[in-house]
């Protein structure tokens, strides 16, 4: 593991050496890897038109897959060029309507002499867990958007008075592109709730095929692993934007997995920059959240070249099941 964590640094120091303009003897004069191999691994970073910043961004997994074999020769150039393709095949294979098996005909019509369906599945399937060691639940384009109310609470304060009122904090997260809103509100009823949900079916653009709440009281009036009772109100709004009310499943990790993950990137890129300031009123603190949340979906996704609103605007847009202002049949 250390001779290919030492593998890995090498070969971004060849590569940002080449990016900046040094010669190839000067890079194996600095290196001290062969001229051969310093040879494959630009050459292999030319033909896949990658830049210096999208490498820096991949992890070590990514890259060995990508230039970890060059010192075996070019016997592996059709494993190469395969999985050169993945980061991309990846992406398409969130869109809607995209199997596994798509995927391989489009690889196929345009590499006829390249892999067979079953080493296509087998390789794309051994990249798939190195960059994603847990494996996810897969999410498509527009299918769901998950929503929950923080655990820890900001404030805002009586500018006449000093009396702190705390609020709540809602986040919703797009299942494909991980794009994410945030809002506070005075409380979690179902009139708030439903006030800041629609307010992120318009930050998103459109609204999703199903909203899942984990179990939110003012969503889900009795939680229940095979027939929960959703609240009302908050199915008659579900049925006004023609969409369904899902909740996470209890004792099932995974399907709120990811609101809660997003939660906690909230507590640190979001809330952090806020805990010094005093807000004397919820727009006002509405106002700094929305500058950080900004901040927070167009920053690079970690070990990826793009952010969640890249993601979201090369994907999720496309697949989003209407519009607001759409309110299903008439």
């Amino acid at each position: 593991m250390a001779n290919k964590t030492i593998a890995m640094i090498q070969i971004r120091q060849i590569l940002r050496l080449y990016t900046q303009g040094k010669s190839k003897l000067q890079i194996v004069m600095l290196t001290g890897v062969s001229r051969n191999t310093v040879k494959r691994y630009l050459r292999r970073f030319d033909e896949g038109h990658f830049t210096y910043e999208a490498i820096s961004h991949m992890t070590d997994h990514e890259l060995e897959m990508l230039f970890g074999n060059a010192d075996k020769g070019d016997s592996n150039a059709k494993l190469h060029e395969l999985q050169s393709l993945f980061p991309e095949l990846s992406k398409q294979l969130k869109r809607k309507g995209m199997t596994l098996l798509k995927l391989w005909e489009h690889y196929h019509a345009q590499y006829p002499d390249g892999y067979r369906r079953s080493q296509f599945c087998h390789h794309f399937n051994q990249y798939m867990r190195g960059t994603n060691p847990v494996m996810h639940l897969e999410h498509k384009a527009g299918d769901k958007m998950y929503i929950d109310f923080a655990g820890d609470k900001l404030a805002v304060v009586n500018p006449h008075t000093g009396e702190e009122k705390k609020v709540e904090v809602f986040a919703a997260i797009l299942g494909c592109s991980q794009l994410t809103y945030v809002e506070a509100v005075y409380s979690q009823k179902t009139e708030d709730l439903i006030h800041v949900t629609e307010n992120a079916f318009h930050y998103f653009g459109g609204v999703t095929g199903a909203v899942v709440p984990d179990n939110l009281k003012s969503a889900v009036t009795k939680s229940s692993k095979y027939e929960p009772q959703i609240n009302e109100t908050f199915a008659d709004f579900a049925e006004h934007y023609s969409t369904a009310v899902i909740p996470a499943r209890a004792y099932r990790p995974r399907d709120k997995s990811l609101v809660e993950g997003i939660i906690k990137i909230i507590y640190t890129k979001i809330y952090a920059p806020l805990r010094q300031r005093t807000f004397t009123s919820l727009e006002e603190l509405n106002a700094a959240l929305r500058i950080h949340l900004e901040e927070l979906n167009n920053a690079h996704l970690k070990g990826r070249d793009y952010s969640r609103r890249q993601q979201f605007e090369e994907l999720v847009q496309f697949g989003l099941c209407g519009v607001i202002g759409y309110h299903g049949p008439q």
